[in-house]
């Protein structure tokens, strides 16, 4: 429905039933005499305001909603990422009647009162736009798979693709494939923490970070192929997300001012930052160097859109940062982060460790355990033997802080190879035996289920 308002009587004057859905856009002649309409309903009408006589000048493919008179013609922008240009006779309106087709708009809600026969369809004027700007499809449908480190998407054009979100890039151009079906395809029992939400309501894949959430996804190094650190070396997504975004303007900024280096090997900030709840990650230094699964394309870089904190928000792409900008226009834990190293303090995953109900397993421990979350059961394997053997866990174990009664994650850290044969100890959770390549957080997600500590229990079985 589109309606005239006398704003000197503030009320609505006229009202002309053109579209037979919602009108998202509207543009006018200069003279204000004749009036477009676009929406819904894909259809682009021209309605003489006086006479009341109205004619569909064409028909979209997707719903319209911008309009935007230039010369004779008019440009129609729709739910489509492509803008199309349309005859109007914008100059001289009158000439688009004088083809027929027209009717008289009705002045009731999505009905019309046509001098033509009663129900009959309208036709076009126009078949084809005069020229088009083509765009690239535009993203309308998204879903953070299970790895926390790739989001499928849907554009406009059907075409299904696999983005990995820590190097902003697509990994598989699937095409027009079923996306329920590819996403059912691509499932994976893990479970890791949501430390990024992801948004396409501009069409594009947008990625939102904030502390402390951010933080709280790991993954070993060997599970994210970085051969150049210990296979057992936890490494925390955000953090090498956000080395991989702002490497350019670190070695831009070292460039230009020249770098203070710590005796630690931190880059000296222009700043101190003080900190209430934090800590240095424990996993070796603060190297700047960013590994493959974080390396951004420089042909193609993703925009930074943040706000710092004692500044208004700002644009830039990661190659466009020269290393004049102030620290002061990032935000205070992203360079806490990626200067001085500093993390929220680490979650971890309490549990209880009990032998299995009739087993000849001898009582290990009767307090209560604590591990990183991504800790893998065959460590847990690992302790129990260490326990059994040697009657206390290795001086080691202590590598990730204190734990009570004893530390799991640490176990064979030094010198410990995986096991080759059928381990000797098994593992269990509800009755169900574990993989040794499951972590702690993918059995309480999927085979633990309660809100309560997790429980394990272990048995001997025996080798082959």
């Amino acid at each position: 429905m589109i309606r005239l308002w006398d704003l000197g009587q503030q009320r609505c004057v006229h009202s002309y039933a053109v579209h037979t859905d919602s009108v998202w856009a509207l543009a006018s002649t200069p003279t204000f005499s004749h009036v477009y309409s676009g929406g819904r309903d894909l259809s682009l009408y021209l309605t003489d305001l006086s006479t009341r006589e109205s004619v569909l000048l064409c028909t979209e493919e997707h719903p319209i909603q911008q309009l935007a008179l230039h010369d004779d013609g008019i440009w129609v922008a729709t739910t489509d990422s492509s803008v199309h240009r349309w005859h109007s006779e914008g100059l001289n309106p009158e000439k688009v009647f004088q083809r027929g087709g027209s009717f008289l708009a009705g002045n009731l809600s999505f009905s019309r009162a046509r001098a033509s026969l009663e129900g009959s369809t309208p036709v076009p004027v126009y078949r084809e736009a005069t020229s088009s700007i083509n765009g690239i499809p535009g993203i309308v449908q998204h879903e953070i798979l299970n790895n926390k480190r790739h989001v499928l998407t849907k554009d406009n054009a059907g075409s299904v693709k696999l983005w990995e979100i820590t190097r902003g890039a697509v990994i598989e151009d699937y095409g027009q494939v079923s996306f329920e079906k590819k996403k059912e395809e691509l499932f994976e029992m893990v479970s890791i923490p949501s430390w990024f939400t992801a948004d396409t309501r501009l069409g594009s894949l947008s990625i939102h970070l904030d502390t402390p959430q951010c933080f709280s996804a790991e993954m070993y190094s060997a599970d994210l192929s970085i051969t150049e650190k210990a296979e057992d070396d936890k490494i925390n997504l955000a953090r090498e997300t956000l080395k991989g975004l702002l490497v350019h303007w670190l070695a831009k900024k070292k460039h230009k001012f020249g770098s203070q280096t710590s005796a630690n090997g931190e880059v000296a900030s222009g700043r101190s930052i003080t900190v209430s709840r934090g800590e240095v990650d424990g996993n070796g230094e603060n190297d700047s160097k960013v590994y493959p699964p974080f390396a951004f394309s420089t042909v193609s870089p993703p925009s930074i859109i943040t706000e710092g904190s004692q500044s208004g928000p700002w644009r830039k792409k990661i190659t466009d940062l020269d290393g004049t900008e102030d620290e002061k226009e990032f935000p205070w834990w992203v360079l806490d982060c990626i200067l001085h190293n500093r993390l929220p303090p680490r979650e971890h995953t309490n549990f209880y460790l009990h032998p299995c109900e009739g087993s000849a397993a001898q009582i290990l421990t009767q307090g209560k355990l604590s591990a990183p979350r991504i800790l893998r059961i065959h460590k847990v394997v690992n302790y129990v033997v260490e326990k059994m053997v040697l009657d206390k866990p290795l001086d080691s174990l202590s590598s990730d802080g204190a734990f009570g009664p004893g530390s799991v994650d640490g176990s064979f850290r030094s010198g410990f190879k995986p096991w080759k044969l059928k381990p000797s100890i098994e593992i269990l959770c509800n009755n169900q035996v574990l993989s040794p390549d499951m972590s702690l957080a993918t059995v309480r997600t999927y085979i633990w289920k309660k809100p309560e500590d997790l429980v394990l229990n272990y048995r001997i079985v025996s080798t082959r």
